[in-house]
C-alpha cells in the first residue's frame, strides 16, 4: 500500500477542528476545516460533571477558555459561560455533530474512560450521515466501542513505542492506528498496511514534514493547519 511518490492521495484531516486558523474545539474551528475540504476533523470529547458531552482536549478548561476548574467539576452551565476563544462557546458533541453532518467526517477522540456507551449512544440517535472514527490513546475506550458496535472505524493512538505496534492493533481489532508523525517510519507504515490497518500521523504542521509523511506512505495527514496538506 505504501506510495513513495509526494503526489499521493492522501486524506486532509484538521486538527481540534482546524485549530491553526480558529479556536481550537469550537464550531468556528470546524466550519474552518469545512472550507478547507477536509475529509476529517478530529475533536475531543470529555464529560462534565452532570454528564454532559462537550469538546475539550484539557482536564481542565483554563488553558482554551477564560474560566478555571476541571471539566470533570463543571456543569454544562458552568462551561456554557466560558468564552473559548473569539466569543465562542464550549460546544456540545450533540451540536456538533449538527455542524457537520452531511458536510465533514468526524474523529472522535475519547479523552477519559466511560465514554464510549454514551458517545455510541448520541451518534446513533443523531442520524449523523458522514463517516465516524472513533479514536483515543484509552486502547480499553475502543475495545467498548467494538462490543457496542462490532462494525465502527477505531483508532488506536500511541505517543512512543520502541517496536510497531501491529500485534497490539491487531489484538484491539482496529481500523486505524495513530502515530505521532515523528515516530513514523517507512518500516512501521509498511508493517502497518501489511496487517490491513490505515495509518494516520500526527500532528504535522510545517510543509517539509506534511511531504515526509507522503513519501512514507501514510493514508491521512491531521494538521493544525490542514490546507498544507
Amino acid at each position: 500500500m505504501a506510495n513513495e511518490s509526494p503526489n499521493r492521495k492522501i486524506l486532509r484531516i484538521g486538527h481540534r477542528g482546524a485549530r491553526g486558523y480558529a479556536p481550537e474545539n469550537t464550531l468556528a474551528s470546524i466550519e474552518k476545516a469545512i472550507a478547507l475540504r477536509c475529509a476529517f476533523t478530529e475533536v475531543d470529547i470529555q464529560r462534565t460533571f452532570d454528564d454532559a458531552l462537550v469538546l475539550l482536549h484539557d482536564n481542565r478548561v483554563d488553558r482554551t477558555t477564560n474560566g478555571r476548574g476541571r471539566v470533570s467539576e463543571l456543569t454544562l452551565p458552568d462551561i456554557r459561560k466560558l468564552d473559548a476563544g473569539d466569543g465562542q462557546m464550549v460546544p456540545t458533541l450533540e451540536e456538533s455533530l449538527k455542524a457537520a453532518n452531511g458536510r465533514i467526517g468526524l474523529i472522535l477522540e475519547l479523552k477519559n474512560a466511560g465514554l464510549a456507551h454514551d458517545v455510541c449512544t448520541i451518534i446513533r440517535a443523531s442520524g449523523f450521515n458522514r463517516p465516524v472514527i472513533y479514536a483515543s490513546f484509552l486502547h480499553e475506550e475502543l475495545q467498548d466501542v467494538r462490543r457496542i458496535d462490532p462494525h465502527a472505524d477505531t483508532l488506536a493512538l500511541f505517543k512512543w513505542f520502541s517496536k510497531v505496534p501491529v500485534a497490539q492493533a491487531v489484538r484491539l481489532q482496529v481500523t486505524h492506528v495513530g502515530l505521532r508523525f515523528n515516530t513514523a517510519t517507512r518500516h512501521r507504515v509498511n508493517a502497518l498496511h501489511n496487517a490491513g490497518l490505515a495509518v494516520f500521523v500526527y500532528t504535522v504542521n510545517k510543509p517539509a514534514a506534511v511531504t515526509k509523511m507522503k513519501i512514507l506512505g501514510v493514508d491521512g495527514v491531521i494538521s493544525d493547519f490542514p490546507d498544507r496538506i
